[in-house]
C-alpha cells in the first residue's frame, strides 16, 4: 500500500496524433505542497484535466488515497477530497461572496429538493452550518468584511481568495491549484504564500500549477517539472534548481504561457 496521497502512473493522454503527457509518474505525499512546472505546452493543464477527470487518459493509472481513480467522475473526486480551482476565474453571477462560497458545501449537504422547500429544523440547522463554514472560510482568506458584495465586482485579488475560499469550504484532502497567484501583485503573492503554508500546516495537501517561480521555490516541498509531455525531473526546489535540464528547457527560457 502506498504512502502517497496522489499516486500517479505512467499516466498517458493523446489528443490525435498529438502526445500530450507521455507515460508521466508523479507521487504527492500528504500535508505537503508539490509544484507543477514546466515550459509552454509542457502538459500541465492537460495532467490537472486527467487528474481531476475532466479527460479521460489513454492510458496509465490514477491512485488517490489509495483508491484507483479510473472511471471515477469528476464530482465523486470531489466528494473523496480532490479539489481544483482554476487559472480563469468565472464567479457566480448576481450572487454575493458568501453564497458564492456556501456552493460549496453542496458536497456535504444533505438538504433536497423537497426537504429545503419544507424546510424542518435539521435543514434550518445545515444550512447555519454551511453559512458558519463559509463565513470561516472568508476570514480565513481575509474577505470576511465582504461577504454581502456581490462576486463578480471584486477585484481581481480578492476573486483569487474567494475562489480560494471555495476550494477550502469543501474539507478537501488535497487542493489542486491552477495559476493561483496569475494575475496578483507582488503583496497579493506575499499574502498567498502565507496562506497557502497555513493551509499546510493545517495538514491539507496541495499541489499547484504556477509560473511565479520565486513562489514554487518558496513554498513547495516537491516540484516536478514536464517539458513536451515528458517528465523531465522531480525533487526539492533546490533539486530542481540545479538540474541542467531543467535550467535549459524552463528556467532560464524566459517561459510565460500554460
Amino acid at each position: 500500500m502506498s504512502t502517497s496521497l496522489i499516486d500517479v502512473r505512467n499516466l498517458t493522454k493523446k489528443f490525435g496524433g498529438v502526445t500530450a503527457l507521455d507515460k508521466v509518474s508523479v507521487s504527492v505525499e500528504p500535508q505537503q505542497i508539490s509544484g507543477l512546472i514546466g515550459p509552454n505546452g509542457a502538459g500541465k493543464s492537460t495532467f490537472f484535466n486527467v487528474l481531476t477527470g475532466v479527460l479521460n487518459s489513454n492510458g496509465g493509472e490514477i491512485w488517490f488515497n489509495n483508491k484507483p481513480m479510473d472511471g471515477i467522475p469528476p464530482h465523486a473526486r470531489v466528494r473523496l477530497g480532490m479539489v481544483r480551482t482554476f487559472q480563469k476565474i468565472h464567479p457566480f453571477h448576481g450572487m454575493t461572496v458568501i453564497e458564492s462560497v456556501m456552493v460549496g458545501c453542496h458536497t456535504s449537504s444533505r438538504a433536497g429538493l423537497l426537504s429545503a422547500m419544507l424546510r424542518p429544523p435539521w435543514v434550518r440547522e445545515e444550512e447555519r452550518r454551511i453559512r458558519d463554514a463559509a463565513r470561516s472560510a472568508l476570514a480565513f482568506v481575509g474577505l470576511e468584511a465582504q461577504t454581502a458584495t456581490l462576486a463578480d465586482a471584486l477585484p481581481l485579488g480578492h476573486q483569487r481568495m474567494l475562489q480560494l475560499a471555495c476550494g477550502l469550504v469543501t474539507e478537501p484532502r488535497v487542493l489542486l491549484l491552477d495559476e493561483p497567484a496569475s494575475g496578483l501583485n507582488a503583496s497579493e503573492t506575499a499574502r498567498l504564500a502565507d496562506l497557502l503554508l497555513a493551509i499546510r500546516e493545517q495538514g491539507k495537501t496541495l499541489v499547484l500549477v504556477e509560473h511565479d517561480m520565486s513562489l514554487v521555490m518558496k513554498i513547495c516541498d516537491q516540484i516536478t517539472v514536464l517539458s513536451f509531455g515528458r517528465k523531465l525531473a522531480g525533487g526539492t526546489p533546490q533539486e530542481v534548481r540545479r538540474n541542467p535540464e531543467v535550467i535549459k528547457a524552463y528556467l532560464g527560457s524566459g517561459e510565460r504561457g500554460a
